[in-house]
């Protein structure tokens, strides 16, 4: 959900995702006069419920003033009325599904020890945020249940909240285990135990997995085959043979379980899809493999999708996987039968969903890679991707493009320089990788743990993002790491929404919430690298010219304001 107010002095932007709440604002036309000695601005939040204000306070930030609080403990959130926000973009990580909430926004001038909040000024916003079962209706009548896990063990918060300690990967019903999933084993397992109900005879489960290692999700199965539900599932036998099958040894599932048939490349697929008295009626899909790293790891998305027509499409790509002569050469005939890869530069249909399984290209060719390319080019407004693994080229001379599209691209790793310097010259591209803080990095910040579950730490998402926050946003979601093997040789499947804004604010606040993440961590990086890091960066600053110029002049900044409010 979104929603714009425009007072007298600041217009406000709210954009509800599930547990994110993103918020932008501005000074209306004729107001710079409210740019002088502004230090910052306050953020107070109510909650909503039966039309009645139940609980209301100021959002609070890790940012302080150097001395301002001194004697506080490091990392210690502090409230935006003393210590205010120096931007003017803010994410509320603490909402709630399904919620109603109040946001004012207030100016704050003055100095830091005796700063003064313009209530007069203040614009409030009211906002819903999503439940977790979406609605029916849209996209072919289609239900999309989304579902990020945190992916940020590597964080203030957790330090905070369970500091050094590490996560027991075989509890997932401890606090850190359900801090980290933050609903996503959950959704998994509840989607797999709809089949294991009373009525689970009426049931079907067939499951195309590729990390088949968790031994929760693996009991979760064997208790719908045991309830009379019919399971099937094959999981990859190249990679990851001995570690999956000894955890379906554990679960005793074996009766239900077969390898793939190796071929080039990997079985990559993590999807499963429900029948119902022989009817598909949904798929679970995304970039979330079976195990403790990709559920309670690095980020992770699962998307439930309830359509017929899309659970049918899955199943029949299940089969043609599941046969014992499967060939390469038979699977990119069938797949490009089932789907037919769009043409170059040519838009996603408005009216339905895209299911583009692989292998479906031809290796040196790779069409597919291309149109994806093509979405990303498309992008007027705003364009926000992750990348997994690697950085193909067809995608990195879009991030070098010098134009007014606001490109965000976030990576698991650290880039070549010579990469990084060339995406920093267009300077309307903004490029972030996953790194965390060490004791020291900056002044009130604590060392950041890791689980210590995954080999790729921070990033594990497929996903593109085109003007996600206009009318008609594109979405792009599943397996595939936007590489040549995940196109040409590897099993992978990907949806293409349009049109889908609920979808689309989903994605949107868990893509900025990992990438604003990450990006303070990447530059302290990249700082340290070059020995000129500064801890004390960590501090609000107590000018107005020391902050405030940047978000007017820097074109980043001022692609940033403009967009996120709509403009």
């Amino acid at each position: 959900m979104r929603n714009l107010i425009e007072g007298p002095v600041l217009a406000v932007r709210a954009i509800g995702g599930l547990h994110v709440v993103t918020l932008a604002w501005d000074f209306v036309e004729g107001q710079d006069a409210k740019k002088n000695r502004l230090l910052g601005f306050a953020i107070e939040r109510s909650e909503i419920a039966k039309g009645e204000v139940i609980e209301r306070y100021f959002l609070r930030g890790i940012k302080r003033f150097k001395f301002k609080d001194e004697g506080a403990p490091a990392a210690s959130p502090m409230p935006t009325s003393e210590h205010p926000i120096q931007s003017f973009q803010w994410g509320d990580y603490t909402a709630k599904p399904a919620t109603t909430y109040r946001y004012r926004v207030i100016p704050a001038y003055g100095v830091p020890k005796l700063l003064e909040l313009d209530e007069a000024s203040a614009t409030t916003v009211e906002i819903n945020t999503e439940a977790e079962e979406g609605p029916r209706g849209g996209q072919g009548n289609a239900r999309h249940d989304v579902y990020f896990n945190r992916g940020v063990a590597g964080s203030q918060a957790y330090a905070r909240k369970f500091g050094k300690n590490k996560p027991d990967e075989n509890d997932p019903k401890s606090e850190q285990m359900k801090w980290l999933s933050r609903g996503l084993f959950e959704a998994l397992t509840g989607f797999i135990k709809i089949a294991a109900g009373e009525d689970a005879a009426d049931y079907k489960l067939r499951a195309m997995l590729y990390e088949f290692r968790y031994l929760p999700v693996g009991q979760a199965f064997a208790a719908a085959k045991k309830q009379g539900a019919d399971v099937a599932i094959r999981y990859e036998a190249q990679s990851y043979l001995e570690e999956n099958e000894a955890m379906i040894a554990e679960a005793r599932i074996k009766g239900i379980c077969k390898p793939q048939k190796s071929r080039a490349g990997i079985r990559h697929n993590k999807f499963i899809v429900l029948i119902h008295k022989d009817k598909p009626v949904a798929v679970w899909t995304g970039s979330t493999n079976i195990s403790a790293g990709g559920i309670f790891g690095h980020s992770n998305v699962g998307h439930i999708v309830w359509d017929d027509d899309i659970a049918r499409l899955y199943l029949e790509y299940w089969q043609r996987l599941a046969e014992p002569d499967v060939t390469r050469g038979r699977l990119v005939a069938a797949n490009l039968k089932a789907e037919a890869t769009p043409a170059p530069e040519s838009a996603p249909p408005a009216g339905r969903m895209l299911t583009l399984f692989s292998p479906r290209d031809d290796k040196e060719e790779v069409p597919t890679l291309h149109w994806y390319a093509d979405v990303m080019r498309s992008a007027k407004r705003m364009m926000c991707m992750t990348f997994a693994f690697n950085l193909d080229e067809i995608f990195e001379e879009i991030l070098e493009s010098k134009d007014e599209t606001l490109r965000y691209a976030v990576f698991d790793k650290t880039l070549d320089e010579g990469i990084v310097a060339q995406i920093d010259a267009a300077e309307n591209n903004v490029i972030a990788s996953g790194e965390k803080l060490e004791k020291g990095d900056m002044v009130n910040f604590l060392g950041e743990p890791l689980t210590g579950f995954n080999k790729n730490r921070y990033i594990h998402d497929k996903f593109i993002l085109v003007d996600p926050l206009g009318e008609d946003p594109i979405v792009v979601t599943g397996s595939a790491n936007f590489s040549k093997p995940s196109q040409a040789t590897n099993d992978e499947n990907m949806l293409v929404i349009r049109g889908n804004e609920r979808v689309a604010d989903i994605y949107f606040g868990e893509f900025m919430r990992i990438f604003d993440h990450l990006y303070t961590r990447y530059i302290v990086a990249r700082m340290k690298a070059a020995g000129t890091n500064n801890p004390d960066a960590g501090y609000l600053k107590e000018k107005t010219n020391e902050w405030l110029p940047p978000h007017f002049t820097n074109i980043r900044k001022s692609l940033r304001r403009n967009y996120f409010m709509g403009r």
